[in-house]
């Protein structure tokens, strides 16, 4: 793509992934024009997901699986999770506004379908395409509000559901006239008298047809293979160097930038800084995951929150039976409730035991896990699973056998599997709360322990991804500096800024602020261009 002779956009948007097609549309709904730059050849962190979008409040594939929602159901649960990470008008705003969103999509040319899974998974097979996604389900989250599934995933095969939720919403921005600048640096936003004035690039000169096809094609695997064989990942040859050799500098002038960069989950000296408890996670995204958004929001004076904050991945499930298991720490103390989402229960396990525990399962629970492998589990899935039941575990005959060989207290491993024992047996409440019907007594020996620890491994790794970023305004999503003051016309979307997972991420969260935070920020900018912040003050926005 050559950029126009003036190079002269209303906005400019870095990152072209989920949030940033987003905001691209927005704003050229708008009446926009519109350009976006990418380091690498677009599609970011969403292409690489599992394409759940969490949606609530009464979607049409709720209704048709028996649930009737309402947005204040969602915001009573939502608000368990966010903690504040938002303010409580724009939680209520992305609640009231889930349906719609959808829906939105829907237009744009995702797809959503059913039917409902009926057993507890970290992510549905092909059969599924709607589940109970997060902790609606666990406690004390069912307290608070009425259980409905809001994982909405898009329709596609395996795992290529971020794929195929990302690519119409590219062919759409672009089918609104936005113009893609790939293979683009952003390195300074420009600031002129307190306002946004443009965005200084460096882009890749060398369009070698040869050179780019094979990039672009070992691009995506090596973004494939970060993810589950990052060793690999690491030495395959995609001709990047070769690329970025010749390139020139390129100044945008825009008064607005919209920072749409992804997370910082593969720059290690920011994880070991900022969520150094957190070290031992596989990075989740791609390598331009790297905080090069924050950064150039950071550098005009913007303010981050919640950089400590990471999801990290240590599902338990599926199989289902295997949720029937208790986790404890190397003291053999109880985590927590086992039928919590996998980045809840993990999050416990680090900030309270240091990220070490194990499964504990009996010879019973064992053989149903392995019945359900064929049935419950995706061939990822399928294939994690078939290490833990052949070489990654520990077998014993006696649960202080079993300690001996986990390496943690036997008497305190035979102190919490009486203790949950005597609870399930005389159907009195699980003492970490798991619901009744996941609580049976582990009397069957042999006695089977998985390591669930935080920490690097080929073949049991934990994949996480960061959640915080640059603090920006609730209505507008405009980047706030340290006084709390929107710096005009540098806006913030995904996970570059601070959103309603910022604080607790469940599945689909990520993805639904992506649409959430990237609209907003598209929308706000589209009319600040149009109608100027004056009026933009008085509130004339039309933004919904």
């Amino acid at each position: 793509m050559i950029v126009p002779d003036d190079n002269s956009f209303d906005v400019v948007i870095v990152g072209f992934g989920g949030a940033g097609a987003c905001a691209a549309i927005a704003a050229a709904e708008r009446g926009a024009r519109v350009l976006v730059v990418d380091r690498s050849v677009g599609g970011g962190a969403t292409t690489l997901s599992g394409g759940v979008v969490y949606s609530g409040g009464g979607t049409r594939y709720q209704r048709l699986a028996g649930y009737e929602d309402t947005p204040q159901n969602m915001f009573n649960y939502l608000c368990q999770e966010v903690h504040g990470a938002v303010d409580e008008q724009t939680l209520r705003t992305f609640c009231d506004g889930s349906v719609r969103r959808l829906s939105w999509l829907e237009r744009h040319g995702a797809r959503f379908a059913g039917p409902l899974c009926d057993y507890k998974t970290s992510y549905p097979t092909d059969r599924h395409y709607l589940y109970f996604s997060g902790n609606e389900r666990a406690y004390p989250y069912r307290l608070h509000a009425t259980p409905a599934p809001r994982g909405h995933r898009q329709v596609a095969k395996g795992m290529a559901s971020g794929r195929a939720l990302y690519r119409p919403l590219r062919r759409s921005a672009e089918g609104l006239g936005v113009q893609f600048l790939p293979l683009t640096s952003a390195e300074e936003v420009m600031m002129a008298g307190g306002q946004v004035a443009g965005l200084r690039c460096r882009t890749v000169t060398d369009f070698n047809p040869l050179l780019l096809q094979h990039y672009w094609r070992t691009t995506r695997l090596r973004d494939k293979l970060t993810n589950w064989a990052p060793t690999v990942a690491r030495v395959l040859p995609t001709g990047a160097a070769r690329l970025w050799r010749r390139t020139t500098e390129l100044m945008v002038g825009a008064p607005n930038v919209i920072l749409a960069a992804g997370g910082f989950a593969f720059n290690r000296d920011m994880l070991l800084r900022y969520a150094p408890a957190f070290a031992g996670i596989t990075p989740l995204g791609t390598q331009a995951d790297d905080g090069s958004g924050i950064k150039l929001g950071t550098g005009v004076g913007g303010a981050t929150g919640h950089l400590d904050s990471v999801a990290a991945w240590r599902f338990l499930s599926p199989p289902a039976a295997m949720l029937e298991g208790i986790t404890v720490g190397v003291s053999g103390e109880r985590i927590a409730s086992e039928d919590l989402y996998g980045a809840t229960h993990a999050d416990v396990m680090v900030r309270k035991f240091g990220g070490h525990g194990f499964l504990i399962l009996d010879s019973a629970t064992w053989k149903r896990a392995r019945a359900q492998l064929a049935d419950q589990t995706s061939p990822l899935q399928r294939l994690q699973m078939s290490f833990l039941i052949t070489a990654g575990h520990r077998k014993a005959e006696t649960m202080p056998e079993l300690a001996a060989a986990l390496g943690i207290s036997p008497s305190g491993l035979t102190s919490t599997v009486a203790a949950y024992n005597d609870a399930a047996e005389a159907g009195r409440e699980d003492p970490a709360h798991k619901a009744p019907t996941l609580c049976r007594p582990l009397r069957c020996g042999p006695y089977y322990g998985i390591d669930i620890s935080v920490r690097p491994s080929l073949a049991h790794f934990v994949p996480g991804m960061t959640l915080g970023g640059l603090r920006v305004d609730g209505p507008s999503g405009q980047v706030l500096d340290e006084a709390s003051s929107p710096i005009r016309g540098l806006y913030a979307a995904g996970r570059t800024a601070v959103g309603v997972c910022s604080n607790s991420y469940v599945s689909g969260l990520s993805l639904a602020d992506c649409v959430f935070s990237g609209i907003r920020a598209g929308q706000h900018a589209a009319v600040s261009s149009r109608l100027g912040i004056r009026e933009l003050d008085r509130g004339a926005t039309g933004i919904d």
